[in-house]
């Protein structure tokens, strides 16, 4: 650990262009995207911490209330404190996001490992061409269709999504692996005569995995929403539970008279899937430079 006054030489003598790049990385925007991640995290981890109040409890007697002091972000049409169903769901909706883009990163670098590195052309034209036909559908069909195939629920819904994420990381591990076999120190381990396993395990397979840390942040933003999304449609975690797509599907009848149920749980799905995105692009920008 630097002592302080190491720490203190060193910010003085930083150069003008060095003290703007460390602005640059420390931008407001990504330390407010960061900042809300953290609360997010802590509504999974400890809930009780954020809200008292039960997600599930019903009150008929404080139907639709406005935002107040008591409810800070109201109730809903059945008296449920909706602050705390907000709170409580995150662990659903990013629980089943994180899920979902677990097993697209398993089984596409899986697939995208192969292609890249096999040697027989028609292997990975098949891998190819199979992958091209799931990408052919949109993400939101595509789980549709293998829900409709095997049934709503929370397993189905994180395959069915799953599934439909697998294409992305199997075409950006592919390439990766690719420029890797082709890059000079792969060739100069070849001419030293490391085994085919040897160069595989300790060059192509840690650098064509380079860039998952910020693929599978991205990525998350976009399950969270795919998971929200078909939750709306009544596939994904069914009523009373506080996931925030249900809680969407719930408020949409009585906007009119009680808006917060719907724009509030929406503001908060919106603003998660922006911070991911936000802490991912800004992950990739520094890894491009770092590579450059």
């Amino acid at each position: 650990m630097s002592a302080p006054g190491s720490v203190v030489r060193e910010l003085a003598s930083a150069t003008p262009l060095e003290e703007h790049s460390a602005r640059r990385r420390l931008r407001p925007g990504l330390v407010l995207a960061l900042a809300y991640l953290g609360l997010v995290a802590l509504a999974i981890a400890f809930p009780w911490v954020l809200t008292s109040y039960d997600p599930l409890h019903t009150d008929l007697l404080a139907v639709n209330l406005a935002p107040s002091a008591e409810h800070i972000a109201g109730t809903d049409y059945l008296g449920r404190d909706l602050f705390s169903r907000i709170v409580y769901g995150a662990r659903y909706s990013i629980g089943i996001g994180l899920a979902v883009t677990a097993m697209a990163f398993f089984f596409g670098t899986i697939i995208g490992l192969v292609a890249g590195t096999t040697r027989a052309g028609v292997v990975d034209t098949a891998i190819m061409r199979a992958i091209d036909v799931l990408s052919s559908f949109p993400a939101v069909l595509l789980a549709l269709i293998i829900v409709g195939l095997t049934g709503a629920g929370i397993p189905n819904l994180i395959v069915a999504l799953g599934v439909a994420g697998i294409p992305t990381f199997a075409r950006m591990i592919r390439a990766e692996t690719r420029r890797v076999i082709l890059s000079e120190y792969v060739e100069q381990a070849r001419t030293y005569g490391l085994s085919r396993g040897a160069i595989l395990f300790r060059h192509v397979l840690p650098n064509s995995l380079g860039v998952i840390p910020y693929m599978v942040t991205i990525s998350i933003g976009g399950a969270i929403m795919g998971v929200s999304g078909l939750s709306f449609l009544g596939i994904g975690p069914q009523p009373p539970t506080p996931e925030w797509g249900t809680i969407l599907a719930e408020s949409r009848n009585y906007l009119r008279v009680a808006w917060w149920s719907g724009i509030i749980p929406g503001v908060v799905l919106v603003l998660t899937v922006i911070s991911f995105t936000v802490v991912g692009r800004a992950w990739q920008a520094s890894f491009e430079r770092i590579d450059r």
